[in-house]
């Protein structure tokens, strides 16, 4: 698999939206290990530290800034540079955020969608697009089993109706602008709650963890028992990467909705997530203090994969501890040493490149 995806992004023009971003960062990095000649666009970093400087991902590629809110802008770098691949994963990503700004949500994730959607119709060098939503686009009925891809979309809260409503969009420009012309195949991918280094987002578990843990102070839990299908970041990313190589090879037939999530037994609760990395972590372990959600979150969200498995031979290579390995590893080394994120986020991809090829 990996042999086939290095054979096929080497040399390809690749356009990647939120690419200072966390999954944007291990996506961009990932697609220069492959050869690809990436174009990313996108705000600066929103926190510091972050993984885009950190891990020096700016390096070997073009890395525009700019909002997807301004059609002008982002129809501009399509001009400029006639990519022809597009992961589409610039997004306003925190569901506590989205509750504090939803117009702001909103308009990135639904209007931003809508621009890249027309920037790709207008833009004719571009022969697949993929478009990274969320579990959450779901209609969530608090199911103990996982969401198929033809489930009803909904969202209850802001962020993931912006989800849906982002899902919606690209099913209507798919259908209206690129079923017949056949140049550009476009799919969306729906993932799980990635974890692993250089997350330093606000209101999300591992970068609370990491923050607790190296200030001494209590880790505070949103929703403990809350399910969530928890995965490395670098596992979707396969997805994305294999979901890119099938548009361009295979056409219509991969043009759909996709998930990428966990194994079953790795959708776990929110507390035990958070016990398990704090028993990798080692010395310096700090207290778990419970604290119940203000406002009002899903208890229990899973993906059924069935179709990524059977249709594009994607599935998880690592377990849970696995990537809580790999999440712990890094940031201890980055703790240790700032300057190690580079090579860090480099030997993990070529690891994991291993254990997917394996």
């Amino acid at each position: 698999m990996t042999n086939s995806l290095a054979a096929f992004y080497q040399g390809r023009k690749v356009l990647v939206t939120g690419h200072t971003g966390f999954m944007g960062g291990w996506l961009t990095a990932w697609l220069k290990i492959l050869g690809a000649r990436v174009i990313g666009f996108s705000l600066p970093p929103e926190t510091q530290p972050n993984l885009f400087s950190a891990a020096r991902i700016g390096q070997d590629m073009v890395s525009l800034t700019g909002d997807i809110r301004e059609w002008a802008r982002i129809a501009g770098a399509f001009e400029e540079y006639h990519p022809e691949i597009v992961f589409h994963n610039a997004a306003q990503p925190l569901v506590l955020r989205a509750y504090e700004d939803p117009v702001g949500t909103y308009a990135t994730n639904v209007m931003g969608t809508v621009h890249v959607l027309e920037a790709v119709r207008q833009c004719s060098s571009i022969r697949a697009l993929v478009v990274i939503t969320s579990d959450k686009c779901y209609e969530n009925r608090e199911w103990v089993w996982g969401y198929r891809e033809d489930e009803p979309m909904g969202g209850r809260d802001p962020y993931s109706s912006s989800k849906a409503c982002a899902e919606l969009v690209t099913a209507a420009y798919r259908r209206s602008y690129f079923c017949e012309d056949g140049r550009a195949q476009v799919a969306s991918a729906r993932v799980g709650n990635a974890i692993g280094g250089g997350d330093w987002g606000e209101h999300r578990l591992v970068p609370d963890i990491v923050r607790s843990v190296a200030s001494g102070s209590p880790v505070v839990i949103r929703s403990p028992n809350a399910i969530r299908p928890w995965q490395h970041v670098l596992e979707p990313l396969r997805g994305y990467l294999m979901l890119g190589q099938r548009l361009w090879n295979g056409g219509q037939g991969f043009a759909q909705a996709w998930n990428f999530g966990p194994r079953e037994e790795d959708s776990i609760l929110v507390i035990n997530l958070a016990e398990r990395f704090l028993n990798l972590w080692g010395p310096g372990r700090v207290s778990i203090q419970q604290r119940g959600s203000v406002l009002p979150e899903a208890q229990r969200l899973k993906l059924d994969c069935s179709k990524a498995r059977t249709q594009l031979g994607w599935r998880p290579v690592l377990t849970i501890q696995d990537a809580l390995r790999l999440t712990v590893e890094w940031y201890r080394a980055y703790l240790d040493d700032p300057g190690s994120a580079c090579d860090a986020t480099t030997a993990q991809i070529q690891r994991y490149m291993e254990s997917a090829q394996e």
